[in-house]
């Protein structure tokens, strides 16, 4: 099951499986029944369970791995995976969300990833829903997203259930090319390190993408 544990282009899949390995040691180096009871983790004799972006994953309690619930032999984005791992890793204890939503260059200490974000998920998920509002619609409703009043299209999305983000989209027209913005809460990194937040990002453009069938439009980072 190893070689399957993370879709990644081949060149890079030894680097990423090490990775997952390292964070998997990790995981299982944590006292898990306080992050059971930090996170409201449901748990069976065998494993505990998180829900990522409205998909429920199962955290096996003897290696650490992680599968989809509903299809175990599934490869997982590399991104997705990490990301589970780095919230039990760097949420602070008494972490709690502000309320207060920022766009992402406005996170703490994630100013210098903002070009990189802004070019591989908000312009990229610009192009890929331009003119597909109704698409789009869908899919944050699929992924349980409450509707906003900003924007053509906006939403609230939980990514985790501790962590709130807001997803908003201006269509374009013959003036003005389409716009996407994502706003995270302002304290996301007493949560997750502030480069995983990227990753958090990606994976909401992926999963859109995914629910509106889409999944043939290309992305910048791939299914890293």
């Amino acid at each position: 099951m190893r070689e399957k544990y993370v879709d990644s282009p081949d060149k890079e899949q030894d680097r990423y499986l090490a990775l997952c390995d390292v964070w998997r040691e990790k995981y299982l180096e944590l006292d898990r029944g306080e992050l059971q009871e930090r996170f409201h983790l449901e748990s069976d004799d065998g494993a505990q369970y998180i829900t990522y972006f409205n998909q429920r994953y199962r955290l096996d309690q003897e290696t650490g791995m992680i599968a989809l619930e509903e299809n175990p032999g599934k490869e997982l984005p590399f991104n997705a995976v990490m990301t589970i791992y780095h919230l039990f890793y760097y949420s602070k204890p008494g972490a709690r969300v502000s309320g207060r939503f920022v766009p992402f260059r406005e996170v703490k200490r994630a100013a210098p990833f903002d070009a990189a974000f802004k070019r591989n998920v908000l312009d990229a998920a610009a192009r890929a829903f331009e003119g597909r509002l109704e698409e789009l619609a869908r899919a944050c409703e699929a992924l349980g997203g409450q509707k906003l009043r900003q924007g053509d299209a906006g939403y609230r999305i939980h990514a985790f259930d501790c962590m709130p983000l807001e997803f908003i989209f201006w269509d374009g027209d013959d003036e003005f090319p389409a716009q996407a913005n994502m706003l995270f809460d302002a304290d996301i990194t007493d949560f997750l390190h502030e480069e995983t937040v990227v990753c958090v990002g990606d994976e909401l453009l992926r999963r859109l993408l995914e629910e509106a069938g889409l999944t043939d439009v290309k992305r910048p980072f791939g299914d890293r």
